[in-house]
């Protein structure tokens, strides 16, 4: 029962079902030449009844039959070739009318093709053709009614009103197109807005795992080695604080990357529930830990963070993570325990940071990654720049400047 009542309210009612065929372009209906040839089928039984019912005229003859129906016999293409099917129409019409026969059967038909050509033609097309019948027909009633006047205005008047709303309806259609069109356009255009959104969040995904799970595993596999080499330089004296400092400080780097993992996925899921968060993600007060990260990896830094002013959290993610992306590459390309300087400064509403190492750089010719290409999307995330390449006097360099002011919404650098 419920879901024929569903079925009834789904299904369009009369009057929207009206609108929707008026609202339909007639040349690309569905079965336009069968329920035309319905249509044509029906006038002529309308005009068949009305040349013998009413008076108005004499009551056609044999031939009056015969032009009667052969003017509705094209009404089945009416939609195919509008202007070919009115004058065809239009051929048996003066000679019925010619003959006196009755005057009001053949007005249905011939008000069925005038009507479509109206709303299928450009309006200079149905000017001209309402100016030849409107004149055809002012012939004809001279040279066979000659004292009908109200005839001749009744036939204008049917003439003009059918014009008229032909080219009513042909406007209308090119209206609701163009909305249509619109609303097409419109939700093709938020369809791309959303494909757009979700390439920047995977965009983003990807920076956020690139920046924490890279800086890890560099780490672990840093502090792996110095532990695989006490063990394997002198097994008869083997240092065994070394050994278990070098584990620990495994340990630590992973339960450090645990929690930072935690913390990037709750902050990209972002379901605004209650749960066990650990706040934003760092900004420039997570720089003092990278540093002794990157120390215990062997790195030798020597930080200078020189920043009075308060920094967006959007810009302070950004800068962690560049730092944190630069200290990376440091301890695997820039050789054994290289000096690496860390400089962030405010200067005109703008943060300055710049990494630069003593290092030999990547190795020429190695398989190039994501990093570069990860640290320039961060920065252009808040509105800044950001240059890397080698240095003046050896040696490895990261500039980037990020705007104080930056416009972009809180934690897309994150």
């Amino acid at each position: 029962m419920q879901t024929k009542r569903a079925q009834e309210e789904e299904r369009p009612r009369t009057g929207e079902r009206i609108m929707a065929a008026i609202s339909r372009d007639p040349l690309t209906a569905p079965h336009a030449v069968r329920n035309d040839s319905i249509l044509a089928a029906c006038t002529a039984a309308v005009a068949l009844v009305v040349a013998l019912l009413f008076d108005h005229g004499r009551r056609p003859d044999a031939l009056g039959w015969t032009l009667l129906l052969a003017a509705h016999a094209p009404l089945p293409w009416r939609r195919r070739r509008p202007l070919l099917v009115l004058l065809l129409a239009m051929a048996p019409v003066v000679p019925y009318h010619a003959l006196d026969n009755n005057h009001i059967a053949p007005v249905a038909g011939s008000m069925v093709a005038l009507y479509t050509v109206a709303a299928t033609s450009t309006p200079r097309r149905t000017l001209l053709l309402g100016t030849v019948l409107i004149g055809t027909t002012l012939t004809m009633n001279a040279l066979t009614n000659p004292d009908g006047i109200v005839e001749l205005i009744r036939i204008t008047g049917w003439v003009v009103a059918v014009l008229f709303l032909g080219v009513d309806v042909r406007f209308y259609r090119q209206y609701v197109t163009a909305i249509v069109e619109r609303a097409e356009r419109a939700e093709r255009t938020r369809e791309e807005e959303a494909r757009r959104r979700v390439a920047e969040e995977r965009l983003r995904i990807a920076r956020d795992l690139h920046d924490l799970l890279a800086h890890s595993i560099t780490l672990i596999g840093v502090q792996t080695s110095v532990a695989a080499h006490v063990l394997a330089a002198d097994p008869e004296r083997l240092d065994r604080a070394t050994v278990a400092k070098a584990l620990d400080d495994i340990a630590d780097t992973c339960r450090t990357a645990r929690g930072e993992l935690r913390t990037t996925l709750e902050v990209l899921r972002d379901n605004g529930g209650p749960g066990d968060t650990r706040g934003p993600l760092a900004g420039l007060d997570g720089v003092p830990d990278l540093v002794e990260t990157a120390r215990l990896a062997g790195a030798r830094v020597e930080p200078a963070v020189r920043v009075e002013s308060p920094v967006p959290p959007a810009v302070g993610a950004a800068a962690y993570r560049l730092v944190q992306e630069a200290l990376t590459n440091a301890v695997r390309h820039a050789g054994p325990e290289p000096v690496v300087r860390v400089d962030l400064r405010e200067e005109d509403g703008t943060l300055h940071l710049s990494v630069t190492d003593d290092g030999t750089g990547p190795t020429p010719g190695g398989t190039p990654g994501f990093g570069l290409v990860g640290m320039r999307e961060r920065a252009r995330s808040v509105g800044g720049t950001l240059d890397a390449g080698p240095g003046e006097g050896g040696g490895f360099r990261v500039t980037a400047t990020l705007p104080l002011t930056t416009a972009t919404r809180e934690g897309t650098a994150g």
